[in-house]
């Protein structure tokens, strides 16, 4: 079969490699849809090493079962899926609190095991016991690849306390941001979403968002202007540590500032623990997500599609990927699918 291998930073081929077989308990899926992540991104430019060369990347997956080891009962080939892509263990002390994010031994898809930018990939038996397979039914499958996006945004909201009546800030509009704001927005709360790319502001506008272009006017006193006080959340759907700390005197106080996006390893923030302490704030941050959410995605996004497909910017063939990868580097549409046929 063909895939994308990635043998070091910025280092990605296409090759063909042996075609799982899927043992007991695993599943073989056919992959129709792919997401092409900024994680997948960072990692291929060596800001977050894989964990072992050579890699496949790709943990937004949809597509067809093609086989199923024979102790795998309760799903069928044929069957049109999206895939949960991490394999926590589902039995230490995070796993048993349903946080299959911050699993003790968590691995998952394009994270320590192969991933979906290739023809096939083989489904561990850890995602197969956990119900990480979820029947799509008739949804495309590039909607579908949304789906595991879709449940990091839900995670934050909930991490957040996101509702009705709240002031959003959401801080970058690239697919994550977008899905931010269609999300805040679904939950009741008014967002003002920032960003310097006037093509990923118009569509935030189109979601329903207030838009600053911050290269042309101050955030912090348009969000003043906008919400008196400043915002109940804030969302930093970026992963740029110098922005974050810029954008900490948006949030008022007893509101949530959220690091949403991940960062460099290694970089860090300044914070002023006056602003902590006196301000009442909530620092948080959001990774992932637990299955719980990812089942809450995919009703989500089937109600929601209209919505959500506007951020599906480039559908790619395989060969196409590198082409991918380089608008996400430089900020170019906003969500791209790889697709087979």
């Amino acid at each position: 079969m063909r895939a994308a291998v990635v043998h070091g930073q910025d280092d990605i081929r296409l090759e063909e490699v042996s075609r799982p077989i899927p043992e007991r308990e695993e599943v073989l899926v056919r992959v129709r849809g792919a997401g092409v992540c900024a994680t997948d991104v960072k990692i291929l430019g060596g800001a977050a090493a894989p964990r072992q060369l050579p890699t496949i990347l790709g943990h937004e997956v949809a597509g067809i079962i093609a086989e199923i080891g024979q102790d795998v009962t309760n799903l069928s080939v044929g069957q049109r899926v999206a895939v949960y892509p991490i394999a926590a263990c589902g039995s230490c002390f995070f796993c048993k609190q349903e946080k299959h994010n911050l699993c003790l031994e968590e691995r998952g898809l394009g994270q320590g095991l192969d991933g979906g930018f290739a023809e096939y990939v083989l489904i561990p038996g850890r995602i197969v016991r956990l119900g990480g397979i979820v029947d799509i039914g008739d949804m495309p499958y590039d909607l579908a690849a949304m789906i595991e996006p879709t449940s990091c945004c839900l995670a934050a909201a909930e991490q957040c306390g996101t509702k009705d009546g709240d002031n959003v800030v959401v801080i970058g509009c690239g697919p994550l941001g977008l899905l931010h704001t269609i999300i805040s927005i679904a939950n009741g709360a008014r967002v003002i979403a920032l960003d310097v790319n006037p093509d990923r502001l118009s569509i935030a506008a189109e979601l329903g968002a207030d838009v600053i272009n911050t290269a042309k006017k101050d955030p912090h006193s348009e969000v003043m202007s906008l919400t008196a006080v400043g915002a109940d959340v804030v969302i930093a759907a970026l992963g740029i540590p110098r922005l974050m700390e810029s954008y900490f005197s948006l949030v008022r106080s007893g509101g949530v500032f959220n690091i949403f996006g991940g960062t460099p390893r290694g970089e860090t923030i300044i914070l002023d623990p006056r602003w902590l302490h006196y301000g009442e704030i909530t620092l948080t941050g959001t990774f992932a997500s637990s299955l719980s959410h990812f089942n809450e995605a995919h009703l989500f996004v089937r109600n929601q599609a209209e919505r959500i497909s506007r951020i599906i910017s480039d559908q790619c063939r395989l060969d196409g990927i590198l082409d991918a990868v380089q608008r996400v580097k430089i900020g170019q549409g906003t969500k791209s699918i790889v697709v087979f046929e």
